[in-house]
């Protein structure tokens, strides 16, 4: 009953616009929670000031530097993100591809990767470092900087669903996947790999402006007429083989052959 009450009030639209402005500007954690946390952090300090005797490295209040989120539980980690970028990583190298391309992806991940293969990121804000093996063009998806057929290894993940949000800067689009995926389509050479993440759902949506959410169905449709060639599916912690729409919002992992 509470869960189709939540559903109901969710579709008064004022009221929907008052809770997502609530939770996007509250803080991480409550009041009591914080103050617990930081009580926490000082009693830490207090018993290691007086346990300390390693005279080889000074302690001073002027340097103290809290961390105090740190202690939890269990290892903390975004399953999507573990999931799809070792999975990625592992298509990668076992393809073993001269040179790789990425889009946007997440730029630690890239950057593994370019330790592997010599890699390429694209992406419309430009990465301030360097690394050996890691080269960047500044480049928008919608209009890749690519030649017909060019790119013979090429990933893009968790980056098609946000184009045309404005999220990241971008012009906004309603048809900015469907313009993205055109691009790749175009780029990618004959027999090339792609490798691809999405948000899934029981029917196409836009979380505006997180990202859209596809079905399997209209995804495959986009990339037409490629050959998939793998297909993975991330719901909570657990990644398994199928597309369930029962589910509702997951993430469907994606390898592609042109």
């Amino acid at each position: 009953m509470k869960l189709e009450n939540r559903k109901k009030l969710k579709k008064i639209a004022p009221l929907k616009i008052l809770a997502v402005s609530i939770h996007a500007i509250k803080n991480r954690h409550s009041f009591l929670r914080k103050t617990n946390f930081l009580m926490s952090f000082f009693s830490d300090y207090k018993k290691y000031k007086k346990a300390n005797t390693n005279k080889n490295f000074d302690l001073k209040t002027e340097d103290l530097y809290p961390r105090i989120y740190d202690k939890t539980d269990t290892t903390p980690l975004d399953p999507v993100y573990f999931f799809q970028n070792n999975w990625c990583a592992k298509k990668i190298f076992e393809n073993k591809p001269e040179k790789h391309y990425d889009i946007g992806s997440d730029a630690k991940f890239v950057g593994l990767i370019s330790q592997y293969t010599p890699t390429t990121m694209v992406d419309i804000r430009p990465l301030e470092v360097d690394l050996e093996n890691l080269s960047f063009i500044e480049g928008d998806i919608t209009k890749l900087p690519f030649k017909d057929n060019e790119i013979k290894s090429l990933s893009s993940m968790c980056v098609i669903e946000h184009i045309g949000l404005g999220r990241y800067g971008d012009p906004i689009d309603s048809f900015g996947s469907e313009k993205a995926i055109s691009e790749i389509k175009r780029v990618l050479a004959t027999n090339g790999r792609l490798y691809i993440s999405v948000p899934v759902d029981d029917k196409n949506k836009t979380y505006f402006n997180a990202h859209r959410a596809f079905t399997r169905d209209y995804l495959l449709k986009l990339f037409s007429p490629f050959t998939l060639l793998e297909e993975k599916y991330i719901y909570g912690n657990a990644i398994q083989e199928t597309y369930d729409p029962t589910k509702g919002f997951g993430t469907g992992l994606f390898s592609f052959k042109k």
